[in-house]
């Protein structure tokens, strides 16, 4: 089969290189998937400069998100189990840890749906307890992660403010259903979330980015507000002030999505199907900007890592729905 594999740790681009290989050998407990379409994320890239918090032994394939195809003819969505990844024409992943892919979504958004919703909904839910008619702030709007919890957030009935990088980035995320949208590149951040709010803040801040977007955050979080930190895509990570918070009133949260699996995977089921409930009625559909075929993959997983992409770009297959 044809595979990516990095054998060396860098930037994308230049360490992923497209290989014939033998297919994985699913161990106990574990699948053998004909992959349809993957997903790219950000930690596909950290998992290639080696920063990402599994490090697989070299060589690996990259791509942690997929909608593949069992052997009885099943289409589900899956993590496949590292070193075997996604970015290749058959993944490996558990058994006991496949979904069933929503009739709703064709492969490529199937693929999309699962760990920046999943990220989304027990970020603003799980852990923030985001109700209808509040206010939430997500940054990065129109990036993969970002994208998921506008639409979430909508869904809630939420008034969501989107920050972007960007006048095409700003578009993406008004036809998401942004109520305001900021630039970032030409507004400031938090005078312009406090003229949106009437000085009040943001109930709910969903921060994926981390860095300068934190510190506006605690700057524009309402009183009892909840800030849910998300990840680190700028690649600074923040100090709190624990004072600020106390003088303010605010919760800081923290989201790893990933320890769900382990922990309780009980909820990720069932986050899932609401996840698919809301697909159904087109409440969510994943934004899915670009489908490159897998030879693409390698440009494709270095254009998300430099910030080039909106919404979610897919690896798709030949012959894939």
């Amino acid at each position: 089969m044809q595979a990516w594999q990095v054998h060396e740790n860098g930037e994308p681009s230049a360490v992923m290189r497209l290989a014939d290989v033998a297919s994985p050998a699913p161990g106990d407990g574990q699948v053998l998937l004909k992959v349809r379409a993957a997903n790219i994320n950000f930690p596909d890239a950290l998992l290639c400069r080696g920063q990402y918090q599994v490090r697989p032994p070299l060589p690996f394939t990259p791509g942690v998100e997929i909608c593949g195809e069992t052997e009885d003819g099943r289409r589900v969505i899956a993590n496949p189990v590292l070193p075997h990844g996604g970015f290749a024409e058959y993944a490996v992943a558990d058994s006991a840890a496949l979904l069933p892919a929503p009739d709703a979504l064709d492969d490529a958004e199937a693929a999309a749906l699962h760990i920046g919703y999943q990220t989304g909904w027990f970020g603003l839910h799980r852990r923030a307890g985001l109700e209808a008619g509040e206010t939430l702030l997500v940054h990065a709007a129109a990036g993969g992660v970002g994208s998921a919890a506008v639409q979430l957030g909508k869904a809630a009935g939420a008034t969501v403010i989107g920050v972007v990088g960007g006048s095409g980035k700003a578009a993406v995320a008004k036809d998401l259903g942004c109520d305001v949208v900021i630039d970032r590149r030409s507004e400031d951040v938090v005078a312009a979330v406090k003229e949106a709010t009437g000085g009040r803040g943001a109930d709910v801040v969903y921060d994926p980015v981390g860095g300068e977007a934190y510190a506006q955050s605690s700057k524009v979080v309402a009183f009892e507000g909840r800030i849910v930190v998300v990840g680190f895509a700028s690649g600074t990570i923040p100090s709190p002030g624990l004072n600020h918070a106390l003088v303010k009133n605010y919760s800081i949260l923290g989201l790893h999505w990933g320890l769900y699996n382990t922990k309780n995977p009980k909820l990720v089921r069932h986050c899932h199907e609401q996840l698919t409930e809301l697909a159904a009625r087109g409440a969510i559909k994943p934004l899915v900007s670009e489908r490159v075929p897998l030879g693409g993959a390698a440009d494709a997983v270095q254009k998300v890592a430099d910030g080039l992409t909106t919404g979610r770009v897919a690896v798709v297959m030949e012959g894939a729905a």
